[in-house]
């Protein structure tokens, strides 16, 4: 005897998040097994590289999972990559510097301008 298999859908459309497979049961029925989304690692704001450290997840297995599997213990932890962070400091130093050096070339101007003047 034949038997005709017709197989429902809990969502008719065929979208990324209505991906199926067609598995057989030890009861030798055949259903429908859900498939889920693929993980992704989190990338780098700036230079768009994997983040090392994290683990892949989706949104809601994000929620469940510790905080150290989400971070990395460092400024920026799970946003920015070691090299970026590296170089936003860098640059943070070197800005401030920069501020100083003005500094003090201002206050030598104005130094031996005074010293004309008194002459």
């Amino acid at each position: 005897m034949g038997q005709s298999v017709v197989f429902r859908r809990r969502l008719s459309y065929n979208t990324k998040s209505n991906r199926r497979r067609m598995v057989r049961t030890p009861g030798g029925r055949l259903v429908y097994q859900y498939l889920k989304k693929p993980k992704r690692v989190p990338k780098c704001g700036n230079c768009k590289i994997k983040l090392h450290g994290i683990k892949p997840a989706r949104a809601i297995e994000k929620s469940r999972m510790c905080k150290r599997k989400k971070t990395v213990k460092r400024a920026y932890g799970g946003v920015l990559c070691h090299s970026c962070v590296r170089e936003k400091i860098l640059r943070a130093f070197l800005v401030e510097e920069q501020k100083i050096v003005v500094k003090v070339l201002r206050s030598q101007k104005s130094s031996t301008k005074s010293k004309l003047k008194s002459k």
